[in-house]
This record gives structure tokens, C-alpha cells and sequence, in this order.
């Protein structure tokens, strides 16, 4: 039998994926949207000459030699406040007392720390001697108009929206946010909290695999379960394809006398169904539907093969569809290290993800690790990669692992969660 590489796999997903269109985004709608074009400041940052701290504003020759023991006193002109628009103009032998961000006067060329003073409001002791220029924030240091603040491609996190309004601009040309339809199928499946007969279950990883579209900043559309039948899914593929930018299935990909999914998408000449050498996740499928040629990923049933397929290969299908570079030769790029607490086997000649707990850089197996062990989710903020020629992960051994979407990783030692 032979398996195709993941990175192979991935490739031919994304060879079907394209950005979705540009738009244009008011600032607060554009939160986790991708940038289709750079921004550029269209402002000065800072936009005027301004004091690092609260203190005197000063000429620095004036205040040469000041000390504790030989402080130098000034007159002090009067006050200026951050916000505060009016010209001012600092003649030698005087200073102003200033406010942390306060325009600093004309004439000032340094900033004398309040802390090295005695507090003076009419006429003030300085009790050092301040370098030229010291806490004082020049007009366009930090960013001069016109300049480039963020580069295409960039995600609109709340920092990188701050600064873009700090730049004064009001709008981005971004790409739509993609809709991720997702198709759940099997006669047995029922909503949470039905009456479950004999031989049927719960949908779980519909919910989850929304759950995951979510909390990667993408908006689900899911559509109605599909019965195991032709006629049914033919009708749910048709809904989504016309629905969304990026098709997901769960379930029928196998070898099974009822895998619809499999009998009916292989008819459509347009997708193909391959052994991935992975593990979990072996079964994969991926193509184009509809009249769009909307990409289409047909994930595998159990729960955790879904759970790792989605991060392996759907995430950069999601992030190619926002306009971001996705590189399937280093599909391992958004691992981060961590140190194996125990030893553990692997299986020969597949890639093996291990459900872990990652915790101040160490990762621990969570819970069994069968493809249909839905509690070894629960528990879980990470899979480790292991590679394909290692067998065995021995205590103590650095393994690549990937953070799993939506979970808060645990930075303590006791394994209480940590929002930091």
C-alpha cells in the first residue's frame, strides 16, 4: 500500500485554494481580517514633540552642574498638559513644568524628571543634570508618514488595529472573511442530549469542527446532517458549495460498504481519496465541487483523526483562502518545542500525532491515543509530531508539537489553566 507524504497531501489541497476578494474594512469590523495591501501611516508618529515623562521641560545648558548637594533653581512659567494645543515657547534661565505626553515648548530640548526635583510649582529646585534631548519623544521617530506599518499579509490583531488608527487610518483593503461550510453525514447521528437507541451516537465532531472554524476567526455555515444516502448528500454538497468558500466533511472516507461520502464525491471526477502517511487521520480526501469549484477536505469520522486532520491540513487551506503564504514543504512551521515527560511508542513509516498536554515546555500523552478516544481531546492543548522513522519517543526527548486551536495552554506546575 502506498501513502502519500503529508506534505504532499497539503500541497494538493492548497493548489485548489485561492484568496478570496478584497474589500474594504472600517477599522472595527477588520478585526482577524488578513491584509490584501500594506498600510502606510498617514500620519507623523508621534505627531508632535512630546515629553517621555512628567518633569520639567528644559533648556539641558541651564541646568548644568545640578546636583543633590548643588541643585539649580528655575522659575517655573506655568503648566502644560497632554492635550494641551496651545504654542509654547521656553525662554532661557525658565522652565515649564510638563505632563507625560504634554507638546513640549519650543525652545526645551530636555526633560528634567520630577523625581529629580523638589516638586516646585512657582520655582523649582533640579537636583540633576539632564542629557541633551533625555525624555523627549521627537515628532515622527517611531513612524513617519508615509511610511509602511504593516505589510500585506499581515493579521489584524487589537495591537496591530491600535496602531493602524494610531497612523490615522480609517479603512483596510483586506479579504473577506471566508465562509467554511461543514457537512456532517451518518444515519446514527444525533443531536446532544436526544434519546440515543442501539447503534447510535452523538454528533460530536460537527460541533467541534465548527468550534474549531471559530476560534481560528473563521465563521462556520453548517448545513443539516446528511443521511447515508446518494440523494441526500448530492443535495448537501450542492447547499454548500454554493454556500461557502471552503467545503468540510466529516466521516464516510474509508473503505466501508457505506461510505457515501467516498461513492458519491469520486463520481464527481473532480475529487480524489488518498492514504495519508499519518497517524491518526489516514483516510483523507480533497477536490473541488460545484459550479465555483469550491475546495471541498473530506476529514476522516473519528473524532481526534478529525481533530488533527483539521489542524494539519484544513488551518492552512483557511489560511490561504485570507491571501496568507502557506508553505506545505514546512507544514511543521507553527510547532514549538517541548520535552517528552515519559516514553512512548510510535508507529513505523507514518507521521504520528500524540494528543499531549504541553505545560511550561513539557509534553505529557494525554489519555489513550485510539483515533476514536474522544476523552483524550478533553484534556489536550497539543499534538506532538513525531516522524516517521522514530519508533520510540524516550524520556527527555525534544518533540515538535502543535498548539491546538482554542485551548489556553497550562503554565503552571499544578495544571491549573492560565489565561497568560
Amino acid at each position: 500500500m502506498t501513502l502519500r507524504p503529508v506534505e504532499d497531501h497539503l500541497a494538493a489541497i492548497l493548489a485548489t485554494v485561492s484568496p478570496t476578494p478584497t474589500v474594504d474594512l472600517a477599522l472595527r469590523d477588520a478585526l482577524g481580517a488578513t491584509l490584501a495591501e500594506p498600510v502606510r501611516s498617514a500620519v507623523d508618529l508621534p505627531g508632535f514633540t512630546n515629553s517621555a515623562m512628567d518633569g520639567y521641560a528644559v533648556r539641558a545648558a541651564d541646568c548644568a552642574g545640578a546636583s543633590t548637594s548643588s541643585p539649580v533653581r528655575l522659575p517655573v512659567v506655568g503648566d502644560i498638559q497632554a492635550g494641551d494645543t496651545s504654542p509654547r515657547t521656553l525662554e532661557p534661565g525658565a522652565c515649564w513644568r510638563i505632563m507625560t505626553g504634554a507638546p513640549m515648548p519650543e525652545g526645551a530640548d530636555a526633560v528634567v524628571p520630577v523625581e529629580d526635583s523638589d516638586g516646585g510649582t512657582e520655582t523649582v529646585a533640579l537636583t540633576a543634570a539632564p542629557d541633551l534631548h533625555r525624555h523627549v519623544r521627537f515628532r515622527g521617530e517611531d513612524v513617519a508618514a508615509g511610511a509602511q506599518v504593516l505589510a500585506a499579509g499581515a493579521v489584524l490583531t487589537p495591537g496591530r488595529l491600535a496602531l493602524v488608527a494610531a497612523a490615522n487610518v480609517a479603512t483596510v483593503r483586506a479579504n473577506t472573511p471566508p465562509r467554511v461550510a461543514i457537512i456532517s453525514t451518518g444515519d446514527e447521528l444525533r443531536e446532544p442530549g436526544s434519546e440515543l437507541a442501539h447503534g447510535q451516537i452523538v454528533d460530536s465532531n460537527s460541533l467541534m469542527l465548527e468550534a474549531l472554524v471559530r476560534a481560528s476567526g473563521v465563521e462556520p455555515v453548517r448545513l443539516p446532517r446528511s443521511r447515508d444516502d446518494v440523494d441526500s448528500l448530492t443535495r448537501a454538497l450542492t447547499e454548500a458549495a454554493a454556500a461557502a468558500d471552503l467545503v468540510l466533511t466529516t466521516g464516510g472516507v474509508s473503505m466501508g460498504a457505506y461510505d457515501t461520502v467516498k461513492e458519491v464525491l469520486s463520481r464527481s471526477g473532480t475529487v480524489e481519496f488518498a492514504k495519508v502517511a499519518m497517524r491518526p487521520g489516514m483516510p483523507q480526501g480533497h477536490g473541488v465541487i460545484g459550479p465555483r469549484a469550491t475546495p471541498i477536505i473530506t476529514l476522516p469520522g473519528n473524532p481526534l483523526s478529525a481533530m488533527v486532520s483539521f489542524h494539519v491540513f484544513v488551518l492552512p487551506a483557511i489560511a490561504a483562502l485570507q491571501g496568507r503564504p502557506v508553505d506545505a514543504a514546512n507544514w511543521r512551521a507553527p510547532a514549538v518545542p517541548g520535552r517528552a515527560a515519559v516514553a512512548w511508542p510510535s508507529v513505523p513509516d507514518k507521521v504520528e500525532f500524540t494528543r499531549v498536554t504541553l505545560r511550561r515546555g513539557i509534553a505529557t500523552p494525554s489519555g489513550g491515543q485510539g483515533s476514536h478516544m474522544v476523552g483524550a481531546l478533553a484534556d489536550a492543548n497539543a499534538i506532538a509530531i513525531i516522524p516517521a522513522d522514530v519508533t520510540q519517543v524516550q524520556e527527555g526527548d525534544v518533540v515538535q508539537c502543535l498548539r491546538l486551536v482554542g485551548t489556553i495552554p497550562a503554565n503552571n506546575a499544578a495544571g491549573e489553566v492560565s489565561m497568560l
